[in-house]
This record gives C-alpha cells, structure tokens and sequence, in this order.
C-alpha cells in the first residue's frame, strides 16, 4: 500500500500532490491493478489533513480512470501507467542510488541534488525536443 506524504515547499496542492505521488506509484509498479488505496480516514490521520482534500485527489483519480471507489470497501486501482519499460527501471534505479551517494559525499543537500536533477532533466528534455 501507498504511503502518502506532503511537502510544504512544493507549491501544489495537497490534493494534487495525492494524486502525483498514485501516478507516479502506477508509473513505477508500485501499485498495480487491484491494489486497494488507504482509506480517507487513514490518509487524514496520517497526514492531518481536511477528509475533502483526500476526497478531491481520489475523485480526480477517478475521473482519469485510473481507480474506482467501492462503496462500504474502499478505492482500488482499475489501471496502470506502467509499460515496457518497467524492466529498466531496476538498473536505472541502482544507477541513480549510486549518483545520489556521490551527490551526498560531495556535500549536496536534498535542495541541491533536486534543483541539479530537474534543472539537468528540463536542458535533456529541451534539447532533444529540438
């Protein structure tokens, strides 16, 4: 089962960080088709946040087709966003594990190696668009 965290320094909504952290699980295999979700009640008390935040992000998955709420049971996957691709993850995974050490042991802190990452991810992403 998914377990749910909030970043304040983000800059979305608690709701739409919900729903990034189910896509991102069905991206990488970590829920799968029948998995159930935590119930509303479960993610509130875990993350102290207002039950209509929780509802928002579910209904969102929802629409997008991706769970579907069971009445008296709970919200399950009914897709995924994995692909043929889910077999590299495995190595690709061990790669960054790695360069995440050496980050570390060259002194990054977690906003340095997330700002390096995505300002080196939009450069790769713009210069293969060209």
């Amino acid at each position: 089962m998914i377990a749910f965290h909030l970043d304040d320094r983000s800059g979305l909504a608690p709701y739409l960080q919900l729903v990034r952290q189910v896509r991102q699980a069905l991206r990488v295999g970590l829920l799968r088709e029948g998995d159930q979700l935590p119930t509303v009640k479960e993610v509130v008390a875990q993350l102290a946040i207002n039950p209509n935040t929780v509802l928002k992000a579910y209904r969102e998955l929802e629409h997008a087709g991706l769970v579907a709420a069971r009445p008296g049971v709970g919200t399950f996957v009914t897709a995924t966003l994995a692909d043929a691709s889910l077999a590299a993850h495995g190595p690709l995974r061990r790669d960054l594990l790695a360069w995440l050490g050496e980050a570390r042991r060259a002194g990054l802190d977690d906003e340095s190696i997330e700002a390096l990452f995505m300002t080196t991810f939009r450069q790769s992403s713009l210069r293969e668009a060209r």
